[in-house]
């Protein structure tokens, strides 16, 4: 074994840096853009190349907080070995690396202007979990649900689609993993049509319940665990999607019908938490206490259109953000409050989160829906949770954090969250390509956000040639700890 780590360490490219160089007057355009960027301390190496079009060969130079150097460089790629790369990271923890990029182009060599990779001295989550999908809009095959550890390039399944199908023209779908309080021994993922349910573990132990009940108009949906209680926070939807044929956003999710149920997981009692039967409700979350759940909800649409087929309708759907109180000891929920008022600016809220410390409230926004991942409008938005005060916050009186440095600009930015500490934004965004959504972070320090990076990858192309979207991402402080196979037991029985 030594022998071939050996051998594996021998094969990394460490170049002579250009002797003789043309000054390009800029910084380099590298792909995954990492200029300026604020990562981690334990992020995985930060792999990048110049344009295979513009440049034949790349060289780089990383100069640690303490002086060390080190170069990289291998056709036009820069990857760098994990154990190197880790050394550096802890030499300038809270402090910078210092990256200078060489390119040849037609034999002569540019030499660009340095830039920095900042190293926060707080840590991510060590793991991530997404649905991995291709965005075919019609219909899937192959599914998988799949964990990422950052601090390595190691990904593992947590289940896919095929293993426990039995009606191949139904087909199968996997989706909606979510975790209580990042940990891995209290979670779930759904199981719809064939050998459908929904996969729940607690303490460690898998069942396949079926959610739905008499007196629900689904099972659970979009789910978010109470914080410390066996109890989880569900929509039930009877959602639709249909096609544009002249529409830069495609698709549109929707739905018909949905309410806000509580489930609790030792009894496996289903209560309802809200059904106003004229308006629409989804995407709730717990704050970190669990003394409040929020969630968002539709304003009524124009009287005039309330009969209407809701595909004319759909641009007018619009959701605001609420919460209710809620005891533990009696499982009763307060009155309804408005927290944020999106309608009132044309606008419609989704999928909020709650920062671990209490004091900000994220979500995506954009003009109209519930599914803003297909909206290419759609923005993370961020309000210091101080502004509210009884009365609901409005674009105009809410005092925004600055997420100009996370969100893109003209494409689709959403599913945001936070990590454990408060310390990293995470989005999946559509920017590379407007087609698929892809992982990116964001450093947050008191209110201040950082220029946000794509989840490194071992080969920068990777996502390039990935015909996947990166679906609900989610963080986790430590893995699914259950096997593909052990999960598809709780079929069988």
């Amino acid at each position: 074994m030594f022998g071939v780590l050996l051998l594996l360490s021998s094969c990394v490219s460490h170049p002579d840096v250009p002797s003789a160089s043309k000054d390009a007057k800029c910084q380099p355009d590298i792909f995954p853009d990492y200029c300026d960027v604020t990562v981690p301390c334990n992020i995985a190496p930060l792999n990048f190349m110049l344009l295979k079009d513009k440049f034949d060969e790349c060289v780089a130079r990383f100069t640690t907080a303490d002086g060390k150097q080190q170069t990289y460089g291998d056709g036009v790629k820069v990857q760098i070995p994990e154990d190197e790369w880790h050394d550096m990271l802890d030499a300038s923890k809270g402090k910078s690396i210092k990256v200078e990029v060489w390119g040849k182009k037609k034999g002569e060599w540019l030499s660009f202007k340095p830039f920095e990779i900042r190293v926060a001295k707080e840590p991510i989550d060590e793991y991530l979990s997404y649905r991995l999908i291709e965005p075919t809009y019609v219909a899937w095959s192959f599914m998988e649900i799949a964990q990422r550890n950052l601090t390595s390039f190691e990904e593992t399944q947590i289940f896919n689609n095929e293993i426990t199908m039995n009606d191949r023209a139904k087909g199968q779908c996997i989706n909606c993993h979510s975790y209580q309080n990042y940990k891995t021994d209290n979670m779930l993922f759904h199981v719809r049509l064939s050998n459908g349910g929904t996969v729940i573990v607690n303490d460690g132990k898998v069942s396949r319940v079926n959610m739905k009940r008499d007196y629900t108009i689904s099972g659970g949906v979009y789910p978010a665990w109470h914080p410390t209680a066996k109890l989880i926070a569900f929509s039930t939807n009877l959602t639709r999607q249909a096609f544009h044929t002249s529409n830069d956003n495609k698709i549109e999710v929707y739905d018909l019908a949905s309410d806000m149920i509580l489930y609790d997981v030792t009894t496996d009692s289903v209560t309802i938490v809200s059904n106003d039967p004229e308006l629409l409700e989804v995407y709730p979350t717990w704050s970190p206490d669990g003394k409040y759940l929020y969630y968002c909800k539709s304003v009524p649409l124009p009287e005039e259109m309330r009969d209407k087929d809701i595909r004319t309708t759909y641009p007018k759907v619009q959701y605001n953000l609420y919460r209710r109180s809620f005891d533990l000891a009696t499982h009763n929920f307060g009155d309804e409050e408005l927290v944020y008022d999106a309608a009132s600016s044309d606008k419609s809220v989704t999928l909020p989160r709650i920062s671990p410390d209490g004091r900000y409230l994220l979500f995506a926004q954009g003009q109209y829906g519930c599914f803003h991942s297909r909206h290419r409008d759609a923005d993370i938005v961020c309000i210091p949770m101080d502004k509210f005060s009884g009365s609901a916050l409005t674009i105009e009186a809410s005092s925004y954090v600055d997420l100009s440095s996370l969100n893109s600009k003209g494409e689709s930015d959403s599913y945001p969250s936070w990590s454990s500490n408060g310390h990293w934004i995470m989005c999946a965004s559509r920017r590379d390509d407007g087609n698929y959504s892809r992982v990116y972070f964001s450093y947050f320090n008191n209110g201040k956000v950082e220029k946000a990076f794509l989840m490194p990858q071992e080969d920068p192309e990777y996502n390039t040639f990935l015909l996947k979207s990166y679906n609900r991402p989610e963080f986790m402080v430590e893995p699914v700890k259950i096997s593909v196979d052990e999960f598809s037991k709780v079929f069988d029985r």
